[in-house]
């Protein structure tokens, strides 16, 4: 009998107290072997007995924590996660037992509790209970900062180290009656991320509330108050996002800086307004507004501020920034050797109308005989647009770059991406195949062209030597769980491509699971939709070739790409189909109607199909020709009143969208496998699906050569986001469009409803799409903007999230390719009455202009918008784009015609 076991196996914590009391030190480290064999046997309990063997789980805590002597171990085991439940836990009895030890002993076991990130918050009363009377400071590790201002703000009114009644102190009892709050306070501006205890208000300046409880600790003294200012001001500077920001912005106008406060931390203030988020920028560029009304602010420190300021994007900040710098000309016009180079920073903003503010602002206060100014502010005049710098030009002088003159203008396209020629067959060796099959097995994510590399190479080798080839497979696969002699057979279902043949090369897999009537079993996806059509496709090809490893080897498979883009050369698949002749083999039937849906389609390649005078070389011959056409469809726009749900259940934003209908691919239906056969029936993008990003890639490489039917599949996901909160489809895009087969109506409607994307990063793969097949030749602007304008119309597409991507787009230097979508487009948004946004669209379509210098009529809507009286951003840009127009078209300006 062990009467200390039996106490913890009962659960019974007074007679585990009782049974070590009395004991020595010595005594109580001799039960600690038993103790430590208790809890490893505890390990492998299932959650259920752990549950409810709880009580044992609570003494074997009390006594492991009893029983060392040692201030490490004793912090090791109190702590461990293993002897919790996850739930609070009455530290009262463990902290009186502990009461009786050595000072400097509890200070250790406190601090290193303390140092303890993840069970610091459980065992906050315990740290606070064994530090009383021992004189060692508070803890200052992050994770007891962030509890010590949780408890304070909600902690009981008990003793310390027990649970105590509910009620609860306030804030400010709780802090005055803290011996530590002089050293803890500081502490609350230098943790790595504030703590969310801080924030937990709507008006900083209530009683009860951190700001208004700080400041009264420094009125009354407690605190120092520039512990508090400083503290504050250095962790904005820190910097973060807005929301873990805000407390200590709040505090700052809870304390009320004085006028000398506020000027001694000038330098902060102007780093502030440079680089903080736009929240706390604006607090800091309006208190050094409040210092220059006070005359506290320096020309040169104006100056300093203003550069900073006025290259920052926000529109808001840039204005009072220049409001700021007028009042200060105009209080003293000897500033302007300081401020007019300042001002100039301004030229090289976005908008247009800052640039012309800022220029204006520049002739005002520019005297005749400020010649050494005038050529400084004329080389930073070259960062403005075309229409200002002949403006500037006239103020001061001539300008140095030419570039920008629309008489001489040339469109810049970036580079079309290269396709890359994938190895010849059979090149590489056994261990070179198996190397890249170790790694593809490995890696989170392989490329297709890796794998359809990986397939063909393991199924080579496979005809050639398959026992050499498993030899050599087995050390580099080890590691795999269905690898091991002892693990039997694998499942199909959890194995993909190379992985699935090489488990097959081992002899891992047993054929009759791999048959090819047997359900394909797709992961991942929630319902038969599009991506698990082309999932299946993928699987089954790869089932296909690990049955053949098993039963009768292929020569080589016929659907490998000769392009990286997934893309099979007709020409290439004639030699194979020849070979395979020459064997005697008959193709495999998914590897071939897959190697027909990657072909490219050449007529011109049909005569060596057919002359193969085989059945196979025949079908070749007929989709080269005909049988390859992709199957038509339709467009129309829909109310959907009645909107299907996502997949994690939120109805999708009801309205009128456009919706493009699949017909029937009639030979896919009736001439290629069953598991095609989903891929050639109508379809529409009405309806939605839920399925794992990721996938894309493969599914891209099964229709390389059928743009037009992939944008089809594809436009639910891009609609869903530029209307809901959906988003990622912008990346499958832009790999759709390095694809090869025609550009049609279909791709080029999916790129318009991408480019009004909520989020920026499919607005950007949307710009590169765009790009891509401009530089290809195959961009239709003029449909492009008749999409935009239906999509703009319908309120699919947004006018500023246009704007954001055509910025973009133009940035690049396609200038006229961007006009050219946006002239098709702007009617939309300027008719029954401008649409919010217009002004920014406007704004975009007249930097273009003024560029290129394009001509042609004004857009519809544009003469009316251009008449609209007073300065709003739409009638102002529009009275610009108008001027470029004309001026475009008028053979004196040296526009093009």
């Amino acid at each position: 009998m062990n009467p200390l076991l039996d106490a913890v196996r009962t659960g019974r914590c007074d007679l585990v107290t009782g049974l070590l009391t009395p004991l020595t030190a010595t005594e109580r480290r001799a039960r600690l072997p038993e103790l430590t064999a208790l809890r490893g046997e505890m390990r492998g309990w299932g959650w259920s007995r752990r549950w409810d063997e709880e009580p044992t789980v609570h003494a074997l805590h009390l006594a492991g924590a009893l029983c060392h002597t040692g201030a490490a171990a004793a912090a090791s085991w109190i702590a461990a996660r293993d002897l919790r439940d996850g739930r609070s836990r009455d530290t009262a009895p463990l902290a009186a037992l502990l009461a009786d030890r050595d000072p400097a002993w509890r200070a250790d076991v406190a601090h290193r509790l303390a140092a303890r990130t993840a069970t610091v918050q459980d065992d906050y009363s315990l740290i606070r209970a064994l530090l009383e009377g021992t004189g060692a400071p508070a803890p200052t590790t992050d994770g007891f900062v962030h509890a010590w201002a949780r408890e304070t703000t909600t902690g009981p009114t008990g003793p310390a180290g027990g649970r105590g009644p509910r009620r609860t102190r306030s804030l400010r009892v709780a802090l005055r009656a803290d011996p530590s709050v002089r050293e803890l306070v500081p502490l609350l501006f230098q943790t790595a991320e504030p703590a969310p205890c801080l924030d937990w208000y709507d008006d900083p300046k209530a009683p009860g509330r951190w700001p208004a409880e700080l400041a009264h600790l420094a009125a009354e003294g407690i605190v120092e108050r520039h512990v508090l200012l400083d503290g504050s001001v250095a962790r904005l500077l820190r910097g973060g996002r807005p929301g873990h920001l805000a407390f200590y912005a709040d505090l700052l106008d809870v304390l009320d800086l004085t006028e000398d406060e506020r000027a001694e931390r000038t330098a902060d203030w102007i780093a502030l307004a440079a680089d903080a988020p736009s929240p706390t920028a604006g607090r800091a560029q309006q208190t050094l507004t409040a210092l220059f009304a006070a005359g506290r602010l320096p020309a040169d420190r104006l100056a300093e501020m203003s550069c900073a300021v006025l290259f920052r994007p926000e529109k808001k900040l840039v204005r009072a920034q220049l409001v700021l710098l007028g009042k200060a000309l105009r209080r003293d016009p000897d500033d302007r050797f300081a401020l007019l180079p300042a001002t100039a920073a301004a030229f090289g903003h976005a908008d247009t109308a800052l640039q012309e503010r800022a220029l204006k602002l520049v002739a005002a206060h520019l005297r005749p005989e400020d010649d050494a100014l005038r050529t400084d502010l004329a080389f930073e005049a070259e960062q403005l647009g075309p229409a200002l710098r002949r403006t500037a030009a006239g103020l001061l002088g001539a300008l140095a770059d030419p570039a920008t003159d629309p008489a001489g203008y040339e469109e810049t396209l970036p580079a079309a991406p290269a396709r890359r020629r994938l190895a010849a067959d059979g090149a590489p060796s056994v261990a070179e195949t198996v190397e890249l099959v170790a790694a593809l097995v490995k890696s989170s994510a392989p490329t297709a062209a890796e794998n359809e590399t990986a397939l063909d190479l393991l199924v080579r080798h496979t005809h050639r030597d398959r026992a050499a080839l498993a030899a050599a497979l087995l050390p580099a696969l080890a590691d795999r769980h269905w690898a091991r002699a002892d693990a039997g057979r694998a499942d199909p279902d959890h194995l993909d491509g190379p992985e699935l043949l090489a488990a097959a090369v081992l002899g891992r897999l047993n054929a009759a699971g791999l048959a090819p009537d047997r359900p394909v079993h797709v992961t991942g996806f929630g319902q038969d939709c599009i991506h698990a059509a082309l999932h299946r496709v993928t699987t089954a090809r790869a089932r296909e070739a690990a049955l053949r490893v098993l039963t009768d080897p292929l020569p080589f498979l016929l659907a490998t790409p000769t392009w990286d883009c997934g893309t099979l050369e007709p020409q290439d698949l004639v030699t194979r189909l020849a070979a395979y002749g020459r064997r005697g083999a008959a193709p495999a039937p998914v590897d071939f109607a897959q190697a027909l849906l990657r072909v490219r389609r050449d007529p011109q390649a049909a005569a060596a199909a057919g002359a193969l005078g085989t059945p196979d070389g025949r079908r070749l011959a007929a989709w080269l020709t005909t049988d390859g056409e992709p199957a038509p469809h339709t467009r129309r726009v829909t109310d959907r009143n009645h909107t299907p749900r996502n997949w994690w259940g939120r109805e999708r934003e009801a309205g009128r969208r456009i919706v493009l209908e699949l017909s029937e691919h009639p030979i896919l239906q009736r001439e290629f496998p069953a598991v095609f056969h989903r891929l050639g029936r109508p379809s529409t993008g009405t309806s939605c699906c839920w399925h794992w990003r990721g996938w894309e890639p493969a599914h891209l490489a099964v229709l390389p050569q059928d743009r037009e039917t992939q944008a089809v599949w594809l436009l639910p996901d891009v609609t869903g986001c530029a209307t809901d909160e959906e988003r990622g489809a912008g990346e499958t895009l832009s790999r759709l469009a390095e694809l090869g087969g025609p550009a049609g109506p279909a791709l080029h409607l999916a790129v318009a409803t991408a480019l009004g994307a909520r989020h920026a990063e499919d607005r950007l793969a949307a710009v590169d799409a765009l790009l891509v097949l401009a530089a290809r030749g195959e961009l239709d602007t003029a449909l492009l903007g008749r999409d935009l304008a239906e999509l703009l119309a319908l309120g699919t597409v947004k006018p500023n999230r246009l704007a954001d991507a055509a910025r973009t787009a133009a940035a690049t230097g396609a200038y006229a390719t961007t006009w050219a979508v946006l002239a098709g487009a702007l009617p939309a948004v300027l008719a029954d009455g401008p649409a919010r946004g217009a002004g920014e669209l406007l704004a975009v379509a007249a930097d273009c202009v003024e560029h290129c210098g394009a001509a042609g009529p004004l857009p519809e809507g544009l003469a009316e918008a251009a008449a609209r009286k007073g300065a709003s951003q739409l009638a102002t840009q529009a009275r610009r784009l108008r001027t470029a127009l004309e001026a475009a078209a008028t053979p004196a300006a040296g526009g093009v015609s």
